[in-house]
């Protein structure tokens, strides 16, 4: 229409779903699927959630605008395809539902989202998971409402597009990404979160950190090929109203981040979850790169490793510390690309850090005292990795094209090995 030829991209996109953020927001949870005008909803959590009791509450908040639920406590914590499959042939055998509601961390927020692609549409996961893993088919239409409640300060999984699990056979994380996927409501209640401990606590808020400086350091949006309306994905790059979410999400951070950890009071508890959402508002638009790459072969490849405060009985690396154990390295090797991101970042995060005298090292710097202050393993090696696995986790992360692509830097095979390498041991 114009008669310019536009071989530079000049549009980005950016999509949150409606908020409902404070103490008791939970107890409302009724009164909003009501709306909706469902009949039957489908309540999914995990085993240390539902003994809370938070999901009955919800049921019964449910119950009374006449709406019938139950609840589903299957969800395994780190999902796999395994364990999504069966969620979904759970749900599938119970009948039709009209909705859902997802209580519980990032597992169990997206173990519903892949209920409801897969019980909306026809098709099996591997249908829908990200290239060159999956097909990367796009859900043919609408999905029925989905309210997601978090009870952790982490994924932001209540405001984004994705749905991330591990193929077991692959021993790789990887996910689904749609914008359909979004909840339809994210649910904010800080008092969800009053009983977690300090380690669930460090490992999802690095997740948060690793949300916010990755998406803010992304590739922009202009320096991307134009693309067609049909081939522009989720994940577009730094983007003006991305970069305003991941700029808060930061300042709230470096605000309660360590006192979350240690005292865990309300205020600071309400801040991090904040935090968690306005980051999701950030990366699930623009976009995360390599320390989210390297943390899928991470994660999938774990060997003997057990976190406490976790469930001790399989290997895991939660995602929140896997996705931080190259984050320093990673930002070293970003760093020219966007060298006054990379400095603004660092002194969101820590506006008290001293001086670096290798500006390329400020940001590392930042993120190494607060991982060391937090109990954070020092490095893969703190997982249970030795420079000898680096050629087995390299694949893992090429094949994260989907994120490496955002990355302003674009990484070799050989770069990866570097970091991953560098990585052992942070400090």
């Amino acid at each position: 229409m114009t008669g310019i030829e536009l071989k530079e991209e000049t549009i980005f996109t950016w999509g949150a779903p409606p908020l409902k953020f404070g103490a008791g927001a939970s107890d409302e949870i009724g009164f909003e699927m009501s709306g909706y005008g469902v009949e039957r909803v489908l309540i999914v959590t995990d085993p240390g959630v539902s003994a809370l009791g938070i999901p009955q509450r919800i049921a019964d908040t449910l119950a009374r605008y006449e709406i019938s639920s139950e609840i589903f406590d299957g969800v395994h914590v780190e999902p796999t395809d395994d364990s999504m499959n069966k969620a979904v042939e759970y749900a599938r055998a119970q009948g039709d539902w009209d909705g859902f509601v997802a209580v519980g961390g990032g597992s169990a927020i997206d173990t519903a989202k892949a209920i409801n692609l897969l019980t909306s549409h026809p098709g099996e996961l591997m249908d829908y998971i990200n290239k060159p893993i999956g097909a990367a088919k796009a859900p043919p239409g609408q999905l029925k409402p989905l309210i997601a409640v978090p009870t952790t300060a982490g994924t932001g999984s209540e405001s984004t597009a994705m749905c991330v699990l591990d193929i077991l056979s692959m021993k790789v994380k990887t996910g689904i990404s749609h914008w359909r996927l979004r909840p339809t409501l994210a649910v904010i209640d800080p008092l969800l979160t009053m009983t977690l401990g300090p380690e669930v606590s460090a490992a999802s808020g690095m997740d948060i950190v690793c949300h916010a400086v990755e998406s803010y350091t992304a590739r922009y949006y202009t320096t991307f090929d134009r693309k067609k309306p049909e081939e522009r994905v989720t994940y577009c790059g730094s983007n003006p109203v991305s970069d305003l979410w991941c700029e808060k999400a930061m300042s709230l951070i470096a605000q309660s981040f360590r006192g979350s950890v240690r005292e865990g009071s309300l205020e600071d508890r309400s801040n991090m979850m904040m935090a968690a959402t306005f980051a999701g508002m950030g990366f699930g638009n623009s976009g995360v790169h390599i320390p989210h790459a390297n943390a899928y072969p991470i994660a999938g490849m774990v060997k003997d490793y057990r976190p406490a405060g976790y469930p001790q009985d399989e290997p895991m690396v939660p995602h929140g510390q896997s996705v931080s154990l190259t984050a320093p390295e990673a930002f070293r090797f970003s760093f020219e690309s966007a060298p006054e991101r990379h400095l603004k970042a660092a002194e969101m995060m820590d506006p008290r850090a001293d001086k670096h005298a290798k500006p390329s090292e400020q940001l590392p710097s930042v993120l190494v005292s607060l991982m060391r202050d937090i109990g954070i393993p020092n490095g893969i090696g703190g997982v249970g990795y030795t420079e000898s696995d680096v050629p087995d986790l390299v694949p893992g992360t090429m094949k994260q094209a989907r994120l490496l692509a955002t990355c302003p830097k674009t990484p070799t095979e050989d770069d990866i090995a570097g970091i991953l390498t560098r990585s052992i041991e942070n400090w």
